[in-house]
């Protein structure tokens, strides 16, 4: 399995205390980052932060921030900045998943907390951390931000039209701020997983879930493992030339 060389990286991984976070913090820890999760539940951070840190490992370290007040983002970029002098990579994982229900069915509130969290938190984060990175010296880059999206923003998904959305329209951040940073020694680019067995998977019924895995070639659903090996390489120098770029992890479930 190939390794790719984070030493001394400083990453930061929203939504950190879920699944997927934990993947790419544990693979980024044993590539020679150090990592900051941001989440919303300090007793989940508490618990994530103490399993990455195990057997004399003490690399990752928290941050009890909600990504869609900026006023917390600003807070936690700050205390990170003065620990560690930099910021080398950003992941924008935190996303939940809304209600599973036609457009005419669904509750306004929840469509918009859903916006509010997957696409604004995001930008929230890209917003200040790319001001960060613009400012740091290259090494030999800047900084790498590494949006998760879903294979949903790609080809939409019935009784998903908030989740779909939020993703369509982070792929679309995405490729904007890529071009804005492109002459920066800054990549920004994007992965589309398929479902993931995550704990936002285990809120599926077994009739959605049979729906989604019939979608998907490979007939699984992916690992977060799978996952954040993508997500290493995007974070490494080794990704100096592609940035506004999608990376499917559907197992051929993509059609474009």
């Amino acid at each position: 399995m190939n390794a790719y060389d984070l030493t001394g990286k400083v990453m930061i991984v929203t939504g950190g205390a879920g699944g997927i976070g934990r993947a790419v913090a544990s693979l980024a820890i044993a590539n020679g980052a150090r990592v900051s999760l941001w989440d919303q539940s300090e007793a989940d951070l508490l618990h994530a932060v103490d399993g990455l840190n195990r057997n004399g490992v003490d690399r990752a370290s928290f941050q009890v921030v909600d990504v869609t007040n900026e006023h917390d983002v600003a807070r936690a970029l700050a205390d990170d900045v003065a620990i560690h002098g930099r910021i080398d990579a950003l992941v924008n994982n935190a996303g939940i998943l809304g209600e599973v229900l036609p457009l005419w069915e669904t509750d306004p509130a929840n469509f918009r907390r859903v916006i509010e969290v997957n696409l604004i938190g995001a930008y929230l984060c890209s917003r200040a951390v790319l001001k960060q990175m613009l400012g740091q010296p290259r090494t030999p880059l800047r900084g790498h931000v590494v949006n998760v999206a879903s294979i949903q923003g790609k080809e939409g998904m019935p009784r998903a039209g908030a989740y779909s959305a939020s993703k369509a329209a982070l792929i679309a951040l995405t490729k904007t701020a890529a071009k804005e940073t492109a002459e920066s020694g800054i990549t920004v680019n994007c992965v589309t997983p398929a479902a993931a067995e995550t704990a936002m998977a285990r809120e599926l019924s077994a009739q959605r879930r049979a729906e989604i895995l019939n979608r998907i070639p490979m007939g699984r659903f992916v690992e977060v493992e799978e996952i954040a090996r993508m997500i290493a390489f995007l974070c490494s120098d080794d990704c100096s030339f592609s940035t506004g770029a999608v990376f499917d992890i559907s197992g051929g479930r993509a059609t474009y």
